[in-house]
């Protein structure tokens, strides 16, 4: 798993453009800033839909004002889903929604979690705290957990 003081790798994430999608490689898109990238199960599912993504929306301009170039919500659902909640959860610009469809990325980073039947290979609920590339600190949360990767508690550590 992907450890503090470790480089974010190369991959591939998608967002949904104006037109069509966009291709993001992390390791670019994290390499200058500081930025807050959380992780979700999964689109549209009770905690990532009534609290972890809403807390994010509500908290976004207090993250900002301690640091925060970027903002990112990232689940396995594509990005036309990602996009869909982001309009359903009223996100605007707060957030930049990011799509790891087939959890390739997620992979890389030893961050994914197998639901079998229920969705499959999905992201393990966590937050992260990148500066210039580097993971400066990381939150795994354990399984059924909302805790370590609310806004609240990455608010503390920015």
């Amino acid at each position: 798993m992907i450890s503090e003081n470790s480089q974010v790798p190369a991959g591939t994430l998608t967002t949904k453009g104006q037109v069509g999608l966009d291709q993001l490689n992390p390791e670019e898109l994290f390499a200058s800033g500081t930025h807050v990238l959380f992780a979700v199960p999964g689109a549209f599912t009770p905690t990532c839909s009534e609290q972890h993504l809403p807390g994010y929306v509500r908290q976004a301009e207090a993250l900002r004002s301690k640091g925060a170039d970027g903002i990112y919500c990232l689940a396995t659902n594509d990005a036309f889903v990602m996009a869909n909640w982001a309009k359903d959860q009223n996100v605007g610009g707060s957030i930049t929604m990011l799509s790891d469809g087939d959890g390739s990325w997620l992979k890389s980073i030893g961050l994914t979690m197998d639901t079998g039947s229920f969705g499959g290979v999905r992201a393990q609920r966590f937050a992260m705290i990148i500066r210039d590339g580097v993971v400066q600190k990381l939150f795994v949360e354990d399984p059924k957990s909302f805790d370590v990767s609310s806004v609240e508690h990455v608010l503390k550590h920015l």
